[in-house]
């Protein structure tokens, strides 16, 4: 948690409360250490496996801290206990703010870790599309550029896609997040959120929304990744042996 510590730190406030929205390493592994620095510190998730979890919420549960209302939207299949979080301002010009982690990407949506294809349609068709067209899409990881390539094979003539994977290149070149989209934006590029489209369905060979997104799902997870080329200092070191003794078993 140290690049948020800095941010609190530049920013001059006080670490509250901790949002989770779900249990994996990579989304709550400071909250022990930051519930040890911040006494008080209320976490909410929805699954008892998120580490110094003192509250745990449910579907359509309202928070408010000061001005900023959250709804809670239960949203399993990634995990079981995955929970997206929807947020806003009464009587403020900014558009709402969907914190959405392993859920729904730039592009793309979860692995099905702990859940079905039929879980997924509901998160993504009943509880996720239906929110405002101008939420902003905050997801849990950069991986943008891999998503729209893969949606530029689903679809090859979507101009959507060609456009926004251009754009994403560009600002990966340039250091900079392709993070948030909006959800207008995502219906135009996101093979998830366009089952009922002729272009997917002809992709997967199915016609059926649930049985579109689990072939798409099943496709995504084998497409093929960019071949990553060997270090070669480290290729020189097995050669020469400098490994040997790190590599003998005990």
């Amino acid at each position: 948690p140290l690049q948020l510590l800095e941010i609190i730190r530049k920013e001059d406030v006080v670490l509250r409360a901790i949002l989770t929205t779900h249990h994996h390493w990579d989304h709550a592994r400071g909250n022990e250490e930051l519930a040890q620095l911040f006494p008080g510190l209320r976490v909410f998730g929805a699954d008892e496996r998120i580490g110094a979890l003192t509250h745990r919420v449910t579907h359509g549960q309202e928070l408010a801290f000061g001005a900023i209302r959250v709804r809670c939207l239960f949203t399993p299949c990634h995990t079981s206990g995955h929970m997206c979080y929807f947020m806003w301002e009464d009587d403020s010009p900014d558009a709402p703010a969907l914190f959405s982690g392993d859920t729904l990407f730039v592009g793309g949506c979860g692995q099905f870790f702990e859940g079905t294809a039929e879980q997924m349609h509901t998160n993504l068709t009943q509880i996720l599309g239906t929110l405002p067209e101008d939420t902003k899409v905050f997801c849990g990881h950069e991986c943008t550029v891999r998503n729209l390539k893969f949606a530029l094979k689903v679809e090859p003539e979507n101009e959507a896609v060609k456009e926004k994977l251009a754009w994403a290149k560009q600002r990966d070149e340039d250091d900079l997040p392709t993070v948030p989209s909006t959800l207008r934006e995502e219906f135009l590029y996101n093979p998830f959120l366009r089952l009922t489209q002729e272009p997917v369905q002809s992709f997967t060979g199915r016609t059926e929304p649930v049985e579109v997104l689990r072939a798409l799902r099943s496709q995504r997870d084998n497409f093929k990744k960019p071949k990553e080329r060997p270090n070669p200092p480290a290729m020189l070191a097995f050669d020469w042996g400098l490994f040997g003794p790190l590599l003998e078993k005990q």
